[in-house]
């Protein structure tokens, strides 16, 4: 299939998702009484939320710097920011492509390897998937009610529905596919000098060992403390985002720092659905 062509249907269909979410959500708002609350918001709430969006992606820009530095490259920030920038608009196209792109683009401007850039952004998403799951676990302790009854009504009772009437109709496809994909793995791995010989399977691993190249540079991060401190700084920055922006319209103003940071954690969840930037799932 043309490159073009498939990318084409990609995003056809994931936006059709996005849309389907969006009429999901918004199936029983009247649209007369939305449009009112947007004429009557107070949108400095909005430009304070856009600075501290600001600061977060700022802060981002030189974090992904620390982790590229071991590597034996220093981009400009500029390089760095504008990168970031670009994969960010990358993801209102394609779901996650943003995280190649930046790559793409980082590695055009500054002459670095684009495998090894994918392997300082996998840390990137590792550690900042596992601050998510730190917020989730505090909120659960100091929210536990209002956060389960979120997680039982829209994430876990539709998944258990979704996954037994996947596996319960055609689990016998599924183990296939398991053993198959288990079976060629071990083959690959097994057979991985002969394969190299192969230019697409030498391609494979080449790129797979850049990625793990990049992934052992936070081992030997130059600045562990100043990567500790961007990481924090980025989310204070995406809570307060988050937040101050619910003062801009009076049915959400009376909502607490404490329900900001609810909003924070199931807004990430939402924005890791295959949809373009967590379109209609946000």
């Amino acid at each position: 299939m043309n490159k073009g062509l498939k990318q084409t249907i990609q995003f056809i269909v994931f936006f059709a998702v996005g849309i389907f979410l969006l009429w999901i959500a918004f199936r029983n708002v009247e649209f007369n009484r939305l449009i009112r609350g947007l004429k009557d918001a107070d949108y400095k709430w909005v430009v304070l939320s856009l600075l501290f969006a600001t600061l977060a992606y700022i802060s981002r820009a030189r974090r992904w710097a620390i982790l590229i530095d071991p590597l034996g490259y220093k981009p400009a920030f500029s390089s760095t920011f504008y990168a970031l920038m670009t994969g960010y608009m990358a993801n209102l196209a394609l779901p996650r492509i943003g995280e190649i792109t930046r790559c793409v683009a980082l590695g055009r401007k500054e002459k670095i390897p684009v495998d090894q850039l994918i392997g300082t952004v996998v840390i990137e998403r590792t550690i900042d998937f596992l601050t998510l799951v730190s917020i989730l676990t505090g909120l659960i302790f100091s929210r536990g009610e209002q956060v389960n009854q979120f997680l039982k009504v829209s994430i876990f009772i539709p998944l258990r529905e979704k996954v037994f009437s996947v596996f319960g109709a055609a689990w016998i496809l599924w183990i296939l596919l398991a053993f198959i994909f288990l079976s060629a793995s071990y083959l690959i791995i097994r057979h991985r000098k002969q394969l190299r010989k192969n230019k697409l399977f030498a391609k494979f691993f080449d790129l797979a060992k850049g990625i793990i190249n990049g992934l052992k540079t936070i081992i030997s991060l130059n600045h562990k403390w100043e990567f500790i401190f961007h990481t924090i700084f980025i989310w204070i920055n995406y809570t307060l985002m988050t937040w101050v922006v619910v003062f801009a319209i009076d049915p959400t103003s009376h909502l607490t720092l404490g329900d900001g940071v609810f909003l924070l954690v199931i807004g990430g969840l939402a924005m890791s659905a295959p949809v373009q930037s967590g379109l209609g799932a946000f």
